[in-house]
C-alpha cells in the first residue's frame, strides 16, 4: 500500500481519544423530524457526501458580516471597501488553507463542476485528457472539447499509478496533456494516491488536477506537498453554504485563455474602435476568471470554514472520523446481507463514506424506510458516478422490490446503491442508530408500506 496513503491517515494513539473529542458544533443537530411510526426523532444527518451542515462558526461569521455587505471592487464607499477586503482576503485564507505555491491563482467559482468546468474551458488546444472512469461526474465529463482517454477503474493504488504511466507514455502526439483525479472516492470513501500521481504525470510531461471536493473536508490538501497543479473543491461540502467554489493552481494557462465569462470584472479596459467593434483588455489575475458581482457571503463562509477546521486540527478530525469509520464498518459487518463497495478492499484508508448494498433490498426502498422509520437521511443511486457504480455493482442480479425508479431502463432498477456519509459534525449517536437500524431492517423487514412516486421511494399514506 502506498506510503502516502497510509500517511494521510496516521494519527497517534497517545493523542487522540474518542472519548475526549466532540464532534464540531453545526446547523441542525438538534432538528426533530416525524416518524411514519408515530413520534419524533432528532434527525441523523449523514449525507455529507452531497452537502454537508454548515458550521455554527460559519455561520455565525456571516452574521456578523452581514449587516456589513456591500459590493467588491466597484465602491467607493466603506462597506464597499470592507467587503472588498474582506473579499481579497479570504482568497489569502484559501490559499493558506491549501498551502499553495507563491505564485498560484485562487479563482472563486459556483462549485467543484464550475471549478473543472473552468479548467478545462482554458485549456491549450490539443490538450490531451486523462481520467479514469472512476471519477464524479463533475471531473469525468467537463473534457468534451479535448482529446479524452478514459482510464478502466484500478483495484489497487499502484495499479493506478501503473495504469496512468502506460496511459501517458502512449500518448501520441507528446503535446500538452491534462490528468483529472479525485482525492476521496464520493462513492468508496477511499483515498487515491494523489502525491504518486502527480510525480508519475510530472515525469512525462503532464500537468494533473486534483479534484479536492471529497478530501477537503476530511484531511489536509497540500498543493505543494502532493505537488499538484491544480485543485477543485465546493464550499457546500466543506461546512459553508451559500455555493460557492475553488479553483486554485497555476496561472499560465488561466492568463494565457481567453476568460470563462466576458463582462465587468474580468476586463481592464474597453474602448470602441472605429469600425463600430470594440477592443478588450483582459485582467492577468484571478479576475479575469470572476466576471460579474461575486458571490461575497459564498466566499467568506469557505475562508471561515477553512479556519475553523485549521484551528480545530485535522489530526483531531482525522481521528475522530476514523472512529466512526470503525463503527460503522464493523457493524456492517455483522449484518451477511450488506456488501460494503471498495476498488482497494477493506484497508484501504478512507474517509467517511461508505457505499453498501443489502441483499434482497432495493436500495431506494431502504434508503427511505432509514429515513421514515429512523429519521436518518442517507442517499441512494448511482451518486453522480455511474461508471464506477456499475463497475462496482457487476452484473449481479438484485431483486428490485416494490419500489424502484419507472424510468430507469430494463433491467437497471437495482442497480444502485445505499451511502451513508458523515464528518466532523456527526455525534456517535447518528452513527449508533443508522447501524441499528440497517440490522432491525435486514432482520425484521420494514414496518411501513412504500411506493414509488416519481421516481423515489416514498412511505405510502
Amino acid at each position: 500500500m502506498s506510503a502516502t496513503l497510509n500517511a494521510a491517515v496516521t494519527v497517534s494513539a497517545a493523542t487522540f481519544d474518542p472519548a475526549c473529542a466532540e464532534p464540531l458544533a453545526v446547523l441542525g443537530r438538534e432538528v426533530t423530524v416525524p416518524l411514519v411510526t408515530g413520534g419524533e426523532v432528532t434527525y441523523a444527518a449523514l449525507d455529507y457526501a452531497a452537502s454537508a451542515p454548515a458550521l455554527q462558526r460559519v455561520w455565525d461569521d456571516v452574521a456578523a458580516y452581514a449587516p456589513y455587505y456591500g459590493s467588491v471592487h466597484r465602491g467607493a464607499g466603506y462597506l464597499s471597501q470592507l467587503s472588498t477586503d474582506l473579499f481579497e482576503q479570504s482568497r489569502v485564507t484559501v490559499a493558506e488553507f491549501l498551502d499553495c505555491r507563491p505564485a498560484d491563482q485562487v479563482i472563486f467559482t459556483r462549485s467543484t463542476t464550475d471549478s473543472l468546468n473552468l479548467l478545462a474551458a482554458v485549456l491549450p488546444a490539443d490538450c490531451q485528457v486523462f481520467v479514469f472512469e472512476t471519477e464524479h461526474h463533475a471531473s469525468l465529463l467537463p473534457w468534451t472539447k479535448a482529446q479524452v482517454t478514459y482510464l478502466n477503474a484500478p483495484r489497487t493504488p499502484d495499479e493506478a499509478v501503473a495504469t496512468l504511466e502506460r496511459a501517458l507514455a502512449d500518448r501520441d502526439p507528446y503535446g500538452p496533456a491534462l490528468v483529472c483525479v479525485t482525492g476521496a472516492s464520493n462513492v468508496t470513501g477511499e483515498l487515491w494516491p494523489v502525491k504518486e500521481l502527480a510525480a508519475a504525470a510530472h515525469a512525462h510531461g503532464a500537468r494533473i488536477v486534483l479534484d479536492a471536493a471529497q478530501l477537503a473536508p476530511h484531511h489536509p490538501v497540500s498543493v505543494q506537498d502532493l505537488d499538484v497543479d491544480w485543485v477543485a473543491f465546493s464550499g457546500h461540502k466543506l461546512y459553508a453554504p451559500f455555493g460557492s467554489g475553488v479553483l486554485a493552481g497555476r496561472a499560465d494557462w488561466l492568463r494565457e485563455a481567453e476568460p470563462y465569462l466576458a463582462g465587468g470584472g474580468a476586463s481592464r479596459k474597453v474602448a470602441r474602435r472605429e469600425d463600430g467593434g470594440v477592443d478588450v483588455e483582459w485582467h492577468t489575475t484571478a479576475a479575469r476568471h470572476e466576471a460579474g458581482s461575486p458571490n461575497v457571503i459564498g466566499v467568506y463562509s469557505i475562508a471561515s470554514a477553512c479556519k475553523a477546521l485549521n484551528e480545530a486540527g485535522f489530526e483531531n478530525l482525522v481521528g475522530r472520523e476514523r472512529h466512526l469509520i470503525a463503527k460503522v464498518r464493523e457493524g456492517l459487518a455483522e449484518v451477511p446481507a450488506v456488501r460494503v463497495l471498495s476498488l482497494f478492499g477493506d484497508d484501504a484508508p478512507r474517509v467517511g463514506v461508505i457505499s453498501f448494498v443489502v441483499d434482497g433490498w432495493n436500495s431506494s426502498h431502504f434508503a427511505a424506510a432509514l429515513s421514515a422509520e429512523y429519521g436518518i437521511g442517507v442517499r441512494d443511486g448511482l451518486f453522480c458516478a455511474h461508471p464506477l457504480v456499475r463497475t462496482l455493482l457487476g452484473s449481479e442480479p438484485q431483486a428490485q422490490g416494490e419500489c424502484g425508479a419507472p424510468e430507469a431502463a430494463p433491467g437497471e432498477r437495482s442497480l444502485n446503491a445505499i451511502r451513508v456519509s458523515f464528518g466532523a459534525g456527526t455525534p456517535d449517536e447518528h452513527v449508533e442508530r443508522f447501524v441499528r437500524a440497517v440490522k432491525e431492517l435486514v432482520a425484521d423487514g420494514a414496518k411501513w408500506q412504500y411506493r414509488t412516486e416519481e421516481g423515489r421511494c416514498v412511505p405510502a399514506v
